[in-house]
């Protein structure tokens, strides 16, 4: 069994073999793809493809122009599959490359064909099933599995002109490489990642490159034009999509060259592009011990091989993450030892996909880190698990730990031939008697498929319909954050689902281009016959817009004002006390909305913690999973039970548990909630629904009051939520 190098990139690249390996890793995306949308960002990505909007900075544009061919191609039967689709393609020809990086690898030291096919497979089977990767590459959360794609195509471009620096192509794959870099920016700042690494392999391989001006000089125009795709955002911004985030153009009315080639279209675009609205610190101040944020990256790095949602398998988690570290790391040392050309690019990718992008990102702690460490004071954590971020870092962790576990099994052959004696037979029976090491490769397939898989998952899309469902024909709703926002966006805007709605979320509602977007918005009709049974003959004529406001008034608004004393908000018989103190744009807007269309245009609460700080609280009454501000103070001669959460409205809440919610059975069949930073979302389910059995109970329904107990604690138990409601009885 020899170990002499063989000469460098001999042969022709296994594109064959390789399109192959993408093609199964395809089958188990597809096999495990969320049929629909899902917490986070995915709402928000998809409604912004389908309607060519854009999105939260930088806004991603290359993202929505391959996302937009995607809703329009036949692959799959609804809007929201063919996106998710595109996260599995995307990722599953990242795959592909890697099969080839890890062949590459392995060519130096192994002549064996079969054997370095195996290995580059099993390196394939390591990166696809880490946790982080397939859970990401069945939805489209984010935007990041392009830019996997992205980090892919470069590193096997750098690997073939590692091969072959002077020859005729090698400066055309600098260029493009450079177009790449570029263009991958143009879907998110993730696009630069390879640079560093490219740079180390250029400086090692051929330092005179880097002087070479011209090259140099052709290298930063084909980045440039690789961002290119920015150039659209102004343009589409003009044309005032659904979704506007930033509005980074100066054309307030119509496209016109006038307005958008303007100093205007400059200061409105570039805090997107810069992502201005996020105002993280510098990196000098660390907004936790870079000690606990390296321990977030090996806290992510533990859930690769054994997600272990359910907590019940910690020991098994470490022993196992510390095997794929070992693994990785021994690969890396093999690698180092077998080909410093290739390494000089892959170890300072994976420098940086680690160590530096957790210095660079500068996280708080992490959700469950925090959670862990018992850290109540959620300033101090991240608002949820950040693993996506260094998904990267584990897709091409399985490259070095696949040519670990390689080398692993040739050195456990080796000694079982030393002692057996040599000759070709034993040596194949050598490898046969080490080959269960290489089962390894399959536990994270194992591990991993129930937590990763979002087959059947459709909790998110009928929790936004509920949510819509839960308000009365044209009215106003007021939502609070991403989760309770984006799948309203998803469901309106992709699905038509109660347009008739506004959704105003706070957080945005402090930003003029939102209030200019509102406005905007076209007044749809509502639909009674497809609206829920208990509205019917309840809608009244088509009402005025929700805000009787021009767009330059609305520019006006100003940020916050300061009350030195108490006031008090009148609207007909609504008579508000607000407290001395800061009122912020978006608590002026809701007052507004108040003013402009208040009671002819119904006003829901997503939360009653919006009502506390306006002093709406007395006239807040939940209707569901909705809480509706009445036109006057709440009595208890009105009838409403009184809870914990404030006053509930009994018979509405049924009717809407009873013949409208649909989302209780599709957690319940979805079973354990793997996110438990958005756990909050089913259980709003368990405490509508507790507080509504307990009002059937109180007006003496007894069996309905059973009925809805027990489909809150099968709720629970399948979502992993049941310890809320104290030990089993």
């Amino acid at each position: 069994m020899t170990s002499a190098s063989l000469p460098v990139a001999t042969g022709k690249p296994p594109y064959v073999a390789a399109a192959i390996a993408s093609v199964v890793v395809l089958v188990l995306y597809g096999l495990t793809l969320a049929p629909t949308t899902a917490m986070w960002d995915t709402s928000e990505y998809i409604a912004a493809a389908y309607r060519m909007s854009l999105p939260h900075p930088p806004g991603n544009p290359l993202f929505i122009l391959i996302g937009r061919v995607f809703t329009l191609l036949p692959i799959a039967p609804t809007i929201a599959e063919r996106v998710n689709l595109l996260a599995a393609i995307t990722s599953a020809l990242s795959a592909g490359l890697w099969f080839l990086v890890t062949e590459r690898i392995l060519r130096t030291w192994i002549e064996d064909r079969w054997q370095r096919f195996l290995g580059a497979a099993l390196a394939t089977l390591i990166g696809a099933t880490a946790f982080t990767v397939w859970n990401q590459s069945v939805v489209n959360e984010k935007v990041y599995t392009i830019s996997l794609l992205g980090l892919a195509v470069i590193s096997w471009l750098t690997l073939r002109w590692l091969d072959s620096p002077d020859g005729f192509r090698a400066d055309r794959i600098l260029i493009l490489i450079a177009y790449l870099l570029g263009l991958g920016y143009a879907n998110h700042m993730a696009g630069f990642l390879a640079a560093p690494a490219v740079a180390a392999a250029v400086l090692v391989r051929r330092p005179a490159t880097l002087v070479r001006w011209k090259l140099i000089l052709v290298a930063i125009v084909a980045v440039l034009f690789g961002m290119t795709p920015f150039a659209t955002q102004p343009i589409r911004a003009a044309y005032h999509p659904p979704l506007n985030t930033g509005e980074p153009t100066g054309c307030v009315e119509r496209l016109a060259a006038s307005c958008l080639f303007s100093s205007e279209t400059v200061d409105r675009f570039l805090p997107n592009f810069n992502r201005d609205q996020y105002q993280k610190p510098p990196l000098s101040e660390r907004q936790a011990p870079i000690t606990a944020q390296i321990g977030m990256w090996w806290e992510y790095f533990k859930w690769q091989w054994l997600r272990d949602s359910d907590r019940d398998s910690a020991r098994l988690q470490r022993v196992l993450a510390v095997i794929f570290l070992a693994l990785g790391l021994y690969g890396g040392w093999v690698h180092w030892k077998r080909d410093r050309t290739t390494f000089w690019y892959l170890g300072p990718l994976m420098l940086t996909v680690t160590l530096v992008l957790i210095y660079y990102m500068n996280f708080k702690l992490g959700w469950t880190q925090g959670e862990r460490l018992g850290v109540d004071d959620f300033s101090r954590r991240e608002v949820r698990d950040r693993d996506y971020f260094y998904l990267w870092s584990f897709s091409a962790w399985g490259i070095w730990a696949g040519v670990g576990l390689v080398a692993l099994w040739r050195e456990l052959a080796q000694g079982l031939e030393s002692v057996a004696g040599g000759g070709a037979a034993r040596t194949r029976r050598a490898l046969l008697a080490a080959s269960p090491v290489l089962l390894l490769a399959l536990i994270p397939l194992a591990g991993n498929y129930d937590d990763a898989s979002r087959r059947g998952e459709t909790f998110t899309r009928e929790w936004a319909r509920d949510l819509l469902n839960s308000v009365e024909p044209y009215g106003i709703l007021i939502t609070n954050g991403d989760n309770d926002t984006f799948p309203l966006w998803y469901a309106q805007d992709v699905e038509g689902v109660r347009q008739d709605v506004t959704v105003a979320v706070t957080s945005l509602l402090n930003t003029d281009w939102y209030v200019r977007q509102i406005i905007r918005r076209p007044l749809y009709d509502y639909e009674e016959s497809e609206g829920p049974a208990i509205y019917r003959g309840m809608a009244p004529r088509k009402p005025g817009p929700p805000l009787s406001l021009t767009i330059a008034e609305a520019d006006q608004i100003p940020p916050y004002v300061q009350l030195r004393e108490p006031q008090i908000f009148r609207k007909d018989s609504l008579v508000a006390r607000i407290e001395p103190g800061f009122l912020t744009r978006d608590q002026l807007m809701i007052l507004r909305f108040i003013r402009d269309s208040f009671p002819e245009r119904p006003l829901y609460l997503a939360t009653p913690v919006i009502a506390g700080p306006l002093g709406l609280s007395p006239y807040v009454v939940a209707q569901g999973l909705a809480y509706k501000v009445m036109p006057r103070a709440v009595r208890p001669e009105d009838g409403y039970l009184r809870s914990p959460v404030g006053w509930m409205d009994v018979a509405r809440t049924r009717a809407l548990w009873d013949t409208v919610y649909r989302a209780q059975e599709a957690a319940i069949s979805r079973g354990k909630w793997v996110d438990r930073a958005s756990s909050n979302m089913p259980m709003a389910y368990l405490i509508t629904g507790a507080y509504l059995a307990e009002g059937l109970y109180r007006s003496g329904d007894s069996t309905k009051a059973t009925a809805v107990m027990d489909t809150v604690m099968a709720i629970a138990r399948a979502t992993d939520l049941e310890s809320l409601f104290g030990p089993a009885q």
